[in-house]
C-alpha cells in the first residue's frame, strides 16, 4: 500500500515498459531474498514484493491497453485479450506452475526456497521479451509534471467522474472479499482438522476459474451485451455463494468428530467455493474492459493504484483480527460487500445507459465549434 502505490504510479511518467521491467527486477530481488532467514532480509523481501505486485496490477494492463489504441486495433480485441490472459495466466499456467513447484520441492528434492528460484528464472526471460520487444509508452506527456501533481490530477478525476470513482469502489470491494476468501477457505472446509486435499482443491478452484474467464470471452464477444449489465448478476451470485457457509452453520448439524474426510456441509460449501471462483474468472476480463473504458490514459497506472489503497487497507484490517470474530462472521462480511459491488454496478450501468447517446451530440457540437473557428477568426 506505501511503497507499492507510489512506484506504481511513476509508471504513467517513466513509462509503461520501464515499469514492466522494474517489475521483473524487483520480484527477481525479492525470490533472493526467501534464501536468507534473517528478518530484516525478508521484511526487505516483503517491501520489494508489494512494489512488484502493484506493478503488476497496473503497468502491464497500462502498457497493454495505451498499445492497442496506439497501433489502431479494434476495441472488441482488447476484451478478447484479457480474457485469454486470465484464462491461460490466471488459470492453465497458475494450476502448471503449482505442478511445476511441487515437482521442485517433493520429487526432485531441492527444498521450499527451489520455486522461488525458479520464479526469478521466469522472470529473466520474461524482462529479455520486454527489453527485445516491446516498445515504450506514457501517460502523461508533461514534463512538469511531478508525483504530487499526478496523484491530485488521479484523486480529481476520481471525485469528478462517478463513474471512475463506482469503478474503483466496485474493484475494492470484490477484491477484498477475493482475498479474504484466500484465507478462509482451508479453515472452513476442515473445521475439525479433516484431511482435505488441498492442491487437489485448488486446482479446481483454478478451473472454475478458467471456466468463468471462458464464459467471460463468451459474453464480451456479444456486441449487444454490455459488461455492466451482466457484472452485476455475476457480483450477486457471488454474494449468495459466500454467503453458503453461514446457511449451512444454521442448516446442517456440525460434525464434532475431530480428523476424517471432509463432511457434508464442507461438499456443500466447495461447490459455492467453485461458483465463486468462476466469478473470479468472469471478473478479472471483465474489470479490465471497464477500466480501459472509463479510466483516462494520462494517469491510467496512477488511478489504478489509487483503487488498491482502500483494498490493501480493508485486507490488513481482515487479517488483524480474523482471529477475533468467527469464520461465518467474516463470510457475511464478505456476502454484504458483493451485494453492495452488484448495488453500485447496476448504479454504473444507469449512468452508462444515459450517457450513451451524448458523445454523438457532443461530436457534433465540437464539429460545429471547429467549422465556426475560421469564421470567428
Amino acid at each position: 500500500m506505501l511503497f507499492g502505490t507510489i512506484v506504481g504510479s511513476l509508471a504513467d511518467k517513466q513509462g509503461r515498459k520501464r515499469a514492466c521491467v522494474t517489475y521483473c527486477i524487483t520480484y527477481i530481488l525479492s525470490c533472493v531474498t526467501k534464501h536468507s532467514p534473517h528478518y530484516k532480509v525478508l521484511m526487505l523481501g516483503r517491501v520489494l514484493g508489494g512494489i512488484a505486485t502493484s506493478l503488476l496490477f497496473s503497468a502491464f494492463e497500462s502498457w497493454l491497453v495505451a498499445e492497442h489504441n496506439k497501433r489502431g486495433f479494434e476495441q472488441q480485441w482488447l476484451s478478447l485479450t484479457f480474457s485469454k490472459a486470465i484464462f491461460l495466466g490466471n488459470g492453465l499456467v497458475a494450476i502448471l506452475a503449482g505442478l511445476f513447484g511441487n515437482l521442485l520441492v517433493d520429487t526432485f528434492s531441492l527444498g521450499p526456497v527451489a520455486p522461488f528460484d525458479a520464479a526469478a528464472c521466469f522472470l529473466a526471460i520474461g524482462m529479455a521479451v520486454i527489453l527485445s520487444l516491446w516498445s515504450e509508452n506514457y501517460g502523461d506527456p508533461s514534463e512538469n509534471t511531478d508525483l504530487l501533481t499526478q496523484f491530485k490530477g488521479a484523486a480529481i478525476a476520481i471525485a469528478s467522474d462517478e463513474k471512475i470513482a463506482l469503478l474503483g469502489a466496485i474493484q475494492s470491494l470484490f477484491e477484498g472479499s477475493m482475498y479474504t476468501f484466500v484465507f478462509l477457505w482451508t479453515p472452513a472446509l476442515s473445521p475439525n482438522d479433516e484431511e482435505i486435499p488441498h492442491g487437489f482443491i485448488f486446482a479446481i478452484f483454478m478451473l472454475a476459474s478458467m471456466l468463468g474467464s471462458s464464459i467471460a470471452s463468451r459474453l464480451m464477444a456479444r456486441s449487444s451485451l454490455k459488461v455492466e449489465s451482466y457484472m452485476q448478476i455475476v457480483f450477486a451470485i457471488s454474494a449468495a455463494a459466500l454467503f453458503i457457509p453461514v446457511g449451512t452453520n444454521f442448516l446442517v448439524p456440525p460434525s464434532n468428530v475431530k480428523g476424517g474426510s471432509i463432511s457434508f456441509s464442507g461438499c456443500i460449501q466447495l461447490i459455492g467455493f467453485c461458483a465463486f471462483e468462476a466469478c473470479v474468472g468472469i471478473f478479472w476480463p471483465s474489470i479490465m474492459k471497464m477500466r480501459s473504458q472509463y479510466i483516462p490514459e494520462e494517469a491510467r497506472s496512477t488511478i489504478m493504484n489509487f483503487f488498491r489503497i482502500p483494498l490493501n487497507i480493508f485486507v490488513c484490517v481482515v487479517l488483524y483480527n480474523v482471529n477475533a470474530f468467527p469464520i461465518i462472521v467474516m463470510f457475511g462480511m464478505c456476502s454484504i460487500f458483493l451485494f453492495v459491488a452488484s448495488i453500485l454496478q447496476r448504479r454504473l450501468m444507469k449512468i452508462a445507459d444515459t450517457q450513451t447517446s451524448k458523445p454523438q451530440d457532443w461530436m457534433g457540437n465540437k464539429e460545429r465549434q471547429l467549422e465556426a473557428e475560421p469564421l470567428n477568426a
